[in-house]
């Protein structure tokens, strides 16, 4: 690969029982992004980390926390997002009902803003915003669990995407989340992405910083 992705590593897949060590390797890896996953138990089926963790997390990082919430009225949220640290915020193209309002409101928070697409959800209905956008999360999974095993169907959709970016003139970043390894991703960034997020696949491996390295340079 020419162009070397983004990674950002999820801290859904650390040992938390040793999470100051694992900020710590994040912290003299390679790594580019931190990706934090919020989950509610409501628009997905699993109840992950909230505020606290995120204030702990954002004393320790060194590197930007790339806050991903899969949560049912993110918007109530945008302004303590902003106050303990969180540098982008994606949320869930299903669970906005003004979905340009809530993008506005990241901005405004001097925040990045991110869209995230579930695997069912068709990339043509970000035609009308992609422009006001500056991330795009193409969920190659079903969000709610780490672990999973990535929908190749993704890699069409992100080209999909790539084309809608070109075609609007976006300058809108693609970053991939479920299932990303260093088997498949050459194909995902090949399709157009140009950030992964990587969760067992750093933090299962036998050397975690090694294999950041690894993606990074596949």
């Amino acid at each position: 690969m020419s162009v070397k992705p983004i990674i950002a590593p999820s801290l859904l897949s650390a040992d938390f029982n040793r999470l100051g060590e694992e900020i710590e390797m994040l912290n003299h890896s390679e790594a580019d992004w931190v990706h934090l996953d919020v989950m509610d138990g409501v628009f997905v089926p699993n109840i992950s980390f909230g505020m606290p963790v995120i204030k702990a997390v954002r004393k320790l990082s060194e590197k930007p926390l790339d806050t991903h919430l899969m949560i049912v009225q993110p918007e109530r949220y945008i302004h303590t997002f902003k106050e303990i640290g969180c540098d982008m915020l994606t949320v869930h193209w299903e669970a906005c009902t003004h979905l340009h309002r809530t993008i506005y409101q990241i901005k405004e928070h001097d925040m990045l803003a991110g869209v995230a697409l579930n695997p069912h959800t068709p990339v043509a209905g970000l035609e009308d915003i992609i422009q006001d956008i500056d991330l795009v999360l193409i969920m190659s999974v079903n969000p709610g669990f780490g672990g999973q095993k990535f929908i190749t169907r993704a890699l069409h959709r992100i080209a999909e995407l790539r084309a809608m970016i070109k075609r609007n003139h976006s300058n809108a970043l693609i970053e991939v989340d479920g299932g990303v390894n260093s088997d498949n991703i050459a194909d995902i960034i090949k399709a157009g992405a140009d950030a992964v997020v990587a969760g067992n696949a750093v933090f299962k491996a036998e050397n975690p910083e090694n294999m950041i390295h690894q993606l990074k340079h596949l």
